[in-house]
């Protein structure tokens, strides 16, 4: 390991996950010595469960990868217990998702015509991000195929797997109805024996995760280790320097020193360890002067609904099929709108999904009161599956936008509570009134139908809580995704985004990992 200034390791990366795990890898690529500290265990390669647990126990939930203490989300002003959506262990949350690797558009990044950007712009971008946006995708061996409204990229996409019968004929219906339909980037290597792994653990290195395309390799090159089971309790030092990070393992707490920190837990967690790290010179938390850490928390609203291929055809073939971009920008009446992407989530419309979707419908009515109601639509459920039958479930991610009002908090009482606070904001709801109705106007009425009533968060999308600007009373990053007020603290989750794009943030995230990266790995090995 490195010896430079007495540290053992040129880089301390918090968190594994698809922004550390990438971040770390291309350090340790680059010749440097890295030391990942993640909170969850390393489970068997073969392991596949979900991350959907209802278990209470701590212990039981970090086996399973999942955050050990449920999250407290005060939703509407409405304390709840939001579903799982933080993963622990290498890979992080990555390792359960669905491998959608979208490439945001260049409206996503800044002003466009008369589409203007909400915040002015990022301070990097889009042709500052697209380089990085072609290396993730080599990295993440994305398969899939171009998309027809968008703006032309250097790098092809690699072959995705053939299309089931159905799902060739479904492309030409939607195609008929004016849409355009292109398969959905996937990080996916196809492998033999591949089974997509959507939702769950991959038992190979088939998908490609914070774990399998970024501690794995990271590991490989002898430069790099990792700590699991490490809970990172504080950031230590003084003045405009980090000088050593606080971590605890089997109850026992240890200090680690580098001379660069790359913080990485996640949108949520992320600002929680900065706000709990408050002492002496950081009265308000590290890099809080501005008082924004936590701060515009974001995430999309989904509006799912099914769709019904041709029937009588074969299904034989990938689930996750389709995006498309067609109401990706909508029209207020008054003017160009950020709506978002379209995307087949690769599910059926099963019993389960239909039942818990015409519950939520009843509590919002008048009608949730009538005794016996909630068990009877257990019959229509069950009708309405065996009506659907082959049903895809689609999802409309319409896009969030930053709100301060909308922030994560540190309760020391709870420390390792993940708590925020989130409200729907009139022109949200607005705006999703406005896509619901497109939605049926572009589909067919008859053919869309909808399977939530009510606002849908989707709840593993946080990101924007710790925002990269170049002003740093608006930002706590700056371009470089390097704290304003501290020289060796940087951030490469999805806490720096300013705002959440119309897309799935994970090449975002990945792009972002690479670039920070490669400024940390110029600067340790002394270029100007």
């Amino acid at each position: 390991m490195s010896s430079r200034s007495g540290f053992s390791h040129d880089a301390v990366v918090i968190g594994a996950g698809m922004g550390g795990g990438l971040a770390g890898r291309a350090l340790a690529d680059a010749g440097l010595s890295v030391l990942f500290l993640e909170r969850g265990p390393t489970p068997p390669r073969r392991a596949v469960n979900d991350l959907a647990t209802q278990f209470t126990d701590p212990y039981a939930r970090e086996l399973l990868g999942c955050w050990p203490a449920p999250t407290r989300a005060h939703v509407g002003g409405v304390l709840g217990l939001p579903p799982p959506t933080q993963g622990v262990g290498p890979g992080g949350t990555s390792a359960f998702y669905a491998a959608a690797m979208e490439r945001p558009a260049r409206r996503d990044l800044e002003t466009v015509g008369a589409m203007v950007h909400p915040t002015g712009g990022w301070p990097a971008g889009y042709d500052e991000f697209a380089p990085w946006f072609d290396r993730a995708q080599a990295m993440l061996y994305l398969n899939g195929t171009p998309d027809p409204l968008g703006e032309p990229v250097a790098a092809p996409l690699l072959a995705p797997r053939p299309l089931s019968p159905a799902h060739e004929a479904h492309a030409e219906r939607l195609r008929n109805r004016g849409l355009h339909p292109y398969r959905t980037p996937l990080a996916i290597r196809n492998l033999p024996g591949c089974l997509e792994c959507i939702g769950h653990r991959c038992p190979m290195p088939c998908k490609m995760d914070g774990r399998s395309a970024g501690v794995e390799p990271a590991l490989a090159t002898g430069r790099a280790e990792m700590w699991d089971r490490a809970v990172v309790r504080r950031l230590l030092g003084q003045g405009r320097r980090v000088e050593s990070v606080e971590v605890e393992i089997d109850g026992c707490l240890r200090v680690v020193r580098a001379p660069v920190v790359v913080l990485a837990a996640g949108a949520l967690s992320s600002p929680r360890l900065l706000l709990a790290s408050a002492s002496g010179d950081w009265g308000q938390g590290c890099a809080n002067g501005s008082g924004l850490v936590g701060r515009g928390l974001m995430f999309h609203l989904n509006e799912f609904f099914a769709l019904w291929p041709p029937r009588g055809l074969s299904h034989q073939g990938p689930r996750k099929v389709f995006s498309m971009r067609d109401l990706y920008d909508g029209d207020s009446g008054a003017g160009p709108e950020r709506w978002g992407l379209v995307q087949a989530l690769g599910i059926s419309a099963e019993y389960g999904l239909i039942l818990a979707a015409l519950r939520s419908r009843l509590e919002s009515s008048g009608l949730r009161r009538v005794p016996g109601l909630r068990e009877a639509l257990m019959l229509p459920a069950a009708l309405a599956a065996k009506l659907l039958g082959s049903a895809d479930i689609y999802a409309a991610m319409l896009e969030d936008l930053p709100n301060d009002d909308n922030f994560v908090a540190h309760d020391p009482r709870n420390p390792d509570d993940l708590l925020f606070w989130y409200d729907f904001t009139a022109e949200l709801l607005a705006r999703r009134r406005r896509l619901r109705r497109q939605l049926v106007r572009r589909f067919g009425r008859g053919r869309v139908l909808f399977l939530n009533h009510r606002p849908e968060i989707n709840y593993t999308h946080p990101c924007g809580t710790l925002r990269f600007s170049d002003d740093p009373a608006k930002g706590v990053l700056n371009r470089d995704c390097r704290a304003h007020e501290l020289d060796n603290l940087y951030v490469v989750d999805a806490s720096f985004m300013p705002t959440s794009t119309g897309v799935n943030p994970s090449l975002t995230i990945a792009a972002n990992a690479l670039r920070v990266a490669s400024i940390i790995a110029a600067s340790c090995n002394g270029a100007p």
